[in-house]
Formats: structure tokens, C-alpha cells, sequence
């Protein structure tokens, strides 16, 4: 898919549309190669954001949640498929190292669920009003989130692991 004059006008439609409806709440969108365009946004219009680009502009499809730990904030980053224009856009929220919460995506998108599960697991981001959020690759119980910066490797006794007895 190129990046041509069709790809310009629909991402200038796009912060149009968005502008004009979030504000100052959305935080600018950018060029990303490949996709409709790279939406920064406040977390506090998390929800509202989601529903607008399901509901409104027609991106049905979530294909994927993703998180990453910078140095001094973590990121929340989500891919959106459109059936009816055939592009991807994407969503990202930067959130605080102490408090990394988000609402989730579930009720919109239900294929965000074990996407979400996996950025809880791994890097920490906390999704309010999740219907299952849990531990989904390591054991209940182990107090880390193995892919934060601050992660240590530890040693096996130091850990106190909840083995099952099936």
C-alpha cells in the first residue's frame, strides 16, 4: 500500500475529524509508514477515542495491543484495521511509570483481551475495566513484570512461585 495523495487526504481527514471532536485531549498524529497515520492521545479519552474510531469511522478491527517501557513513561500503543478503506491506523497513549493505568479496550474491541493480558503480564499497564485481568504467560503469584527496565534476573530461591498440583 503506498504512502501516495489518496493516504494524504484521508490522514488529513482523519485529524479533522478528530480535532474538531477531542481537541487539545488529542495529542497529534503522525506520519508512520505503512499505516493511515500514528493518533497520539490523552488517556483520559481512552474509551471515547475507541468507540469514535470503531463506531464513527469504521475501524472494526483490533488486531493488536502492545506495550513498551521507556525510561520514563510507559506506552500503550494499538493497531486498528478498516474493512472499508483498507488501512491501518494506530493509537498511542504514554502513561506515567507509577500509575500506568488505561481503560480497556475489551468492551469495544473483545479481541483486545488477551492482547491486554500481555501488557498487564509483562509490562505492568493496569486496564481498568478488563473482565479478566491476569497473569497469562508467567505464574500467578510472581510479583514482577519481566519486560520493565527495572527487571532484575533473579535467582531461583529468591522467587516464590505457586506451582499447581495437577
Amino acid at each position: 500500500m503506498s504512502g501516495g495523495p489518496e493516504r494524504t487526504v484521508k490522514t488529513n481527514e482523519l485529524a479533522a475529524s478528530l480535532t474538531a471532536k477531542f481537541g487539545a485531549r488529542l495529542l497529534g498524529i503522525d506520519p508512520f509508514p505503512g499505516l493511515l497515520g500514528r493518533v497520539r492521545f490523552d488517556p483520559a479519552i481512552a474509551t471515547e477515542l475507541f468507540r469514535t474510531f470503531r463506531d464513527d469511522l469504521g475501524f472494526t478491527h483490533l488486531t493488536m495491543v502492545g506495550a513498551t517501557a521507556w525510561v520514563d513513561h510507559r506506552e500503550v500503543f494499538y493497531a486498528l484495521w478498516s474493512d472499508a478503506d483498507k488501512f491501518y491506523v494506530m493509537l498511542s497513549a504514554n502513561l506515567p511509570p507509577d500509575a500506568p493505568t488505561l481503560a480497556s479496550a475489551v468492551p469495544i474491541w473483545p479481541s483486545a483481551n488477551a492482547h491486554e493480558r500481555e501488557a498487564w503480564d509483562l509490562v505492568g499497564i493496569r486496564f481498568e475495566g478488563h473482565p479478566d485481568l491476569r497473569r497469562i504467560f508467567m505464574p500467578e503469584g510472581y510479583a514482577y513484570h519481566p519486560l520493565l527496565r527495572s527487571f532484575k534476573i533473579h535467582e531461583p530461591e529468591d522467587l516464590e512461585v505457586k506451582v499447581r498440583s495437577d
